[in-house]
C-alpha cells in the first residue's frame, strides 16, 4: 500500500534548480536510500517529504493517519534539558503501553551515553546527532525519514542501527553515504542527478549495475540522435526548399530535435585529482612508547609504530577511545604523557580534522575561493601548474559557486572544500579524521582512487567500512585498557581474522602495533580457514565479500613482473660493479642504487606474500561457493 507520494515536484533556490518535475512514491514496507552529489537537494527533498518544507510546484500526498518520525541533518535541543528529557520530549501520549523509560536508557547506553544527567547544551554536535537518532527511533511511526543517520556512529553502533532498521516494520527513507549500509538495509535506491530522479529496485550493489546499463542506453540514444541530426543537416544544407507539406514537416522535425537539450551522456560528474605530494626523505613518523590518559582513563598505553613509505593505515575503535587524540598527538596539538613522536624533516603533513570548526573562525561573507587561496594560489602537479580556481573546478565548484560565501555552503560542500584546502598544501603525509563524513559517493570514489596512487603516507580514522576496504593496507585497532593492535590487510581482512564486525573487544591473535613484530600464531582458531568456514555453512558478510580492491587487483596483476624486473636490475648492478672495480665514484653510485633497490624489493616481496595469501583465500571461497 502506498503511504507517501510526491508528484511533479519542482524546487529552486535563486537561479539553481534542484528538481525538474520529479515524482516518486513509498510503499508501507519500502527501505529506500536517497543518493546524489552534494548540493543536489537531498536534504531538501527529505524535508518536503516530511512536510517541513513546501515545494515550488507539485503535490505531496500522505496516507490517512500516517505517523512520521524525522531525523534532521542538524538536530536542535533545549540546552537546559537533560538527556532523558530530550529523548522523551515530543513523544507524549504515544508512549502509552510502552516501558519507554527502560528502552530509552538502553538506547542511550548502546550509543555511548552513561551520564543521563548531562544537559543538551554540554553535548558535541556528534552527541546531539546520536541523541536525536534515539528520539527518532523511540517515536512510534509508520515512516522513518533519516538524514545521515550513520554520521558520528562507530562501527558497532552502525551494525546495531542496520539491525534495528531491518527489523522495523514500517517504511524508511534515508540519506547516507555509507555504501555497505545501503547494501545491507535498502531494497530501493533513488538517485538525484542533474535535477532528475531515477529509481532502482535494488540495494546499492544492484544500483551500480543498473545505473551502468542506464548510462549505456542513454549514450546509445544520444549517438542515434546526433547521427540523425547530421543526416538531416546534410539535407538542409543541400538547399531543400520548404515548399511542399512534406518538406515543411521534415524541416519542422529537424528544428524540433535540434532544439532538444542533449542527453547528458558524460560519465557522472566527479572530482578529478592527481598526486600533489612532495618528495619524502628516509625518516617518516616514529611513535615510540607513547601513552596518554584523561583523568583516570587510559586511552593509549605504550604504543609504538614506525610508518613505512606509502603506508596505508586505517584506525578503528569505539567512539571516545582516543583515535582522534592519536592523530592530534602526531600533529603536535596534544602532548603524550609518556613516550616520543618524531617526524622526519622532509614530511609535509596535511591534516583533515573531523569537525569543521575552522569555518566558524572565518569572517562572515568570506568566499570559498579565498578560503582555498589562504593555503596556496597555485600548486605544482605532474601535469603542470594548476591555479586554485582550476582545482576548485575539479572539486565541482564551478565559476559562480567559487564566490559563494562560506556560510551558504552545504555540509558536504564544506567538507569537499576542506579536503581541497588540505591537498593544496602538497602534503606527503595525510592524516584523515573521518574523511568520508558528508562527502558524496562520486567524490569518495575518486578520492579513494587518488589515495591508491598517492605518493606518501595515509593514516585515516574511519567508521566507513567500504572506505577502509578500498584504502587501508593495515588496520590499527584500539583495544581495552589503551592497547592498540596491528592487523595486516583491509577492514574485511581484519573482521575475518578477529571474528568481529564492529568495535567490540578483540581477544584473538594479532600483530603488535610496532611495524615489524608479529605475535599471532599460524593456524590459530581465531583465524578460521575460509574453506572450512564456508563448508560449515556459517555466513559472514565479510567472508562473502573478501575481494581485492581495484588498486590491489592492479598491483597483484603486475607485482611478479615488478619483482622480476628488480631482480634483473640487481644482477645488472652486480655485473656493472665488477666492471667498474677501479672507478670509485661509479662504485659508490652503484652501491647506493643497490641498497635502495634491495629495500624496495624487500617491501615488494612482503606485499607479494600478503596479496598471494589473499588471492588464495578468495579462490577458496569462490570454489566453495560453486560447490554449495
Amino acid at each position: 500500500m502506498n503511504i507517501l507520494t510526491l508528484e511533479g515536484i519542482r524546487k529552486a533556490y535563486g537561479d539553481k534548480e534542484l528538481y525538474d518535475s520529479i515524482t516518486f512514491g513509498l510503499d508501507e514496507h519500502d527501505k529506500t536510500g536517497l543518493i546524489g552529489i552534494n548540493g543536489t537537494g537531498k536534504s531538501t527533498l527529505l524535508r518536503i517529504a516530511a512536510g517541513q518544507e513546501e515545494p515550488d510546484e507539485g503535490k505531496v500526498s500522505r496516507a490517512n493517519n500516517l505517523k512520521t518520525a524525522v531525523l534532521p541533518q542538524t538536530p536542535v535541543f533545549d540546552d537546559n534539558k537533560g538527556l532523558m528529557e530530550c529523548v522523551m520530549d515530543g513523544i507524549g501520549d504515544m508512549s502509552q503501553g510502552w516501558n519507554m523509560d527502560v528502552t530509552a536508557r538502553q538506547m542511550l547506553t548502546k550509543l555511548g551515553f552513561s551520564d543521563f544527567s548531562r544537559k543538551a547544551g554540554a553535548l558535541s554536535g556528534g552527541e546531539k546527532k546520536k541523541l536525536a537518532l534515539i528520539r527518532t527511533l523511540m517515536i512510534p511511526s509508520d515512516l522513518l525519514i533519516l538524514d545521515e543517520p550513520t554520521n558520528h556512529l562507530d562501527l558497532s553502533m552502525i551494525r546495531w542501527l542496520e539491525n534495528e532498521l531491518k527489523r522495523y516494520k514500517g517504511a524508511v527513507l534515508l540519506i547516507t553515504h555509507d555504501r555497505y549500509f545501503l547494501d545491507d538495509v535498502c531494497t530501493r535506491i533513488l538517485e538525484l542527478d542533474n535535477t532528475h530522479l531515477y529509481s532502482y529496485e535494488s540495494n546499492y550493489s544492484g544500483f551500480l549495475l543498473a545505473k551502468d546499463r542506464r548510462i549505456r542506453q542513454e549514450m546509445q540514444a544520444e549517438e542515434k540522435r546526433q547521427s540523425w541530426l547530421r543526416n538531416e543537416l546534410e539535407w538542409v544544407q543541400r538547399g531543400a526548399k520548404a515548399r511542399t507539406t512534406k518538406q515543411k514537416a521534415r524541416l519542422a522535425r529537424y528544428e524540433e530535435v535540434e532544439s532538444q537539450t542533449p542527453l547528458d551522456t558524460r560519465p557522472e560528474e566527479s572530482v578529478q585529482m592527481e598526486s600533489l605530494g612532495t618528495r619524502m626523505g628516509k625518516k617518516t613518523i616514529e611513535v615510540s612508547g607513547v601513552s596518554k590518559s584523561f583523568k583516570d582513563r587510559v586511552l593509549i598505553r605504550d604504543f609504538t609504530y614506525n610508518a613505512l613509505h606509502n603506508d596505508r593505515v586505517g584506525i578503528v575503535g569505539p567512539n571516545g577511545c582516543g583515535k582522534s587524540t592519536l592523530l592530534k598527538m602526531i600533529m603536535g596539538q596534544v602532548l603524550p604523557d609518556a613516550g616520543t613522536i618524531t617526524l622526519g624533516e622532509t614530511l609535509r603533513v596535511g591534516y583533515l580534522a573531523q569537525n569543521m570548526d575552522e569555518f566558524d573562525r572565518e569572517p562572515a561573507g568570506k568566499r570559498a575561493i579565498d578560503f582555498v587561496k589562504d593555503t596556496a594560489e597555485y600548486i605544482r602537479t605532474p601535469s603542470g601548474t594548476i591555479s586554485a580556481s582550476k582545482m576548485m573546478e575539479r572539486f565541482l565548484f564551478d565559476g559562480s559557486s567559487q564566490y559563494t560565501p562560506l556560510e551558504k555552503l552545504s555540509g558536504g560542500e564544506k567538507r569537499r572544500l576542506m579536503l581541497l584546502k588540505v591537498l593544496m598544501g602538497a602534503p606527503n603525509v595525510l592524516l584523515l579524521d573521518e574523511p568520508t563524513n558528508d562527502l558524496d559517493m562520486a567524490t569518495m570514489t575518486v578520492f579513494e582512487d587518488f589515495l591508491s596512487h598517492f605518493e606518501g603516507i595515509v593514516i585515516a580514522v574511519s567508521h566507513d567500512r567500504y572506505f577502509l576496504d578500498a584504502v587501508a593496507g593495515r588496520i590499527l585497532a584500539f583495544e581495552e585498557d589503551g592497547h592498540i593492535r596491528r592487523y595486516d590487510g583491509n577492514y574485511s581482512d581484519f573482521a575475518q581474522k578477529t571474528g568481529r564486525d564492529g568495535d567490540e573487544q578483540v581477544t584473538g591473535p594479532s600483530q603488535t602495533a610496532s611495524s615489524g613484530s608479529r605475535t599471532g600464531r599460524a593456524g590459530s582458531k581465531s583465524e578460521p580457514d575460509p574453506e572450512e568456514t564456508v563448508k560449515k555453512g556459517s555466513w559472514n558478510r565479510h567472508q562473502k565479500r573478501i575481494r581485492f580492491t581495484y588498486a590491489e587487483q592492479r598491483e597483484y596483476d603486475t607485482i611478479e613482473d615488478d619483482i622480476a624486473a628488480m631482480e634483473d636490475r640487481l644482477s645488472e648492478i652486480d655485473k656493472e660493479s665488477a666492471e667498474a672495480a677501479t672507478d670509485f665514484i661509479r662504485l659508490t653510485g652503484l652501491a647506493k642504487e643497490r641498497e635502495d633497490l634491495q629495500k624496495q624489493l624487500d617491501l615488494k616481496m612482503q606485499r607479494w606474500e600478503y596479496l598471494s595469501e589473499k588471492a588464495e583465500q578468495i579462490e577458496a571461497l569462490e570454489k566453495n561457493d560453486r560447490t554449495l
